[in-house]
């Protein structure tokens, strides 16, 4: 018995071996709490890769956006009375200056009517003096009469012709001074008219457009050039509200355009809007072009960024 017992023990061993093994691998399949794994599998483990939307994977710093350049000073030149164009003085593209003449419409019957009424107003002025001095001469009159009725020679009869006579002239001469001042009315009119017949440039700048030719009937507010001015000129933008951080007022900008590709125009930050627009998330800025180059046109679309490195430096292709 005891030599079957001997014989069996490795075996029993072997087996409570195997048993030992199953239940410690039983136990640990069967444990609901993670095995420990290196930090870095636990981060990204909990922490998702986030997927960038779109529009807010740029940063500051890379954030290009492109506006319009445009002059401080445009405008549409209009007629400012009807009338025949008899000359025009400027095309497109010519430089103008302030006050210059650009184009004028027949003022022949304009500068007879302002003869006409400088005549008339000469004349009453002359009519007002002659009045004037008999105003004079009655009201020395009236003062004697009033001395000799005093000491009873003259009868009061005689004067109240004298009184009354100073009255109807003082009469004359307001009559012809309302005369006067009518037809100097009139005169201011017709030189107004006559002024209006010369199309001038309201300020310096550049012919843009040209709607007008000789010989043509134009009507008051019929628009016949647009004049821009050369400088300064701004460009204007929206950035997001996400990177308006970098565009606060005075940061410097670099200017580009596809149509002169070695121009980099150097520009600062002007103006920003203090509200941003709920609808798309974004701010208007505008910005100021710094010593413009000539090949910039007010019009012309620019591509704005920050200037944040070295290699934002500026260059003029003239």
């Amino acid at each position: 018995m005891n030599g079957f017992w001997l014989l069996r023990w490795p075996v029993n061993i072997a087996a409570a071996a195997m048993v030992s093994l199953v239940t410690v691998a039983t136990m640990c399949g069967c444990d609901s709490r993670p095995t420990a794994q290196p930090a870095v599998e636990v981060a990204t483990a909990i922490t998702p890769a986030r997927v960038p939307m779109s529009g807010d994977s740029a940063t500051p710093e890379s954030f290009s956006t492109s506006g319009p350049l445009v002059a401080e000073q445009q405008a549409d030149v209009a007629a400012q009375r009807d009338g025949r164009v008899v000359q025009v003085a400027v095309d497109i593209g010519d430089h103008v200056r302030k006050g210059q003449l650009m184009a004028l419409l027949d003022d022949r019957a304009l500068h007879a009517a302002c003869d006409e009424e400088k005549a008339k107003v000469a004349s009453l002025q002359a009519q007002v003096k002659e009045w004037q001095s008999q105003e004079q001469v009655d009201g020395a009159d009236l003062r004697r009469a009033d001395a000799l009725r005093a000491d009873r020679i003259l009868s009061d009869e005689d004067w109240e012709h004298v009184k009354y006579k100073l009255a109807e002239t003082v009469s004359e001469v307001a009559r012809y001074k309302a005369d006067e001042l009518g037809a100097e009315a009139k005169l201011e009119a017709a030189d107004l008219q006559l002024a209006q017949s010369q199309i001038v440039a309201p300020f310096a700048g550049v012919v843009g457009r040209r709607s007008l030719r000789m010989a043509q009937e134009v009507k008051a507010g019929d628009v016949l050039f647009w004049v821009t001015a050369a400088a300064p000129l701004h460009v204007m933008f929206t950035v997001p509200e996400s990177v308006m951080r970098a565009f606060d007022r005075g940061a410097n900008l670099v200017l580009t355009t596809e149509d002169y590709p070695g121009l980099r125009q150097k520009g600062r930050v002007y103006r920003v809007s203090p509200v941003v627009d709920p609808a798309s998330g974004s701010v208007q800025v505008i910005g100021e072009v710094i010593d413009p180059s000539p090949l910039l046109k007010s019009g012309m679309t620019m591509q704005v960024r920050t200037a944040g490195n070295a290699n934002d430096a500026v260059a003029h292709v003239r």
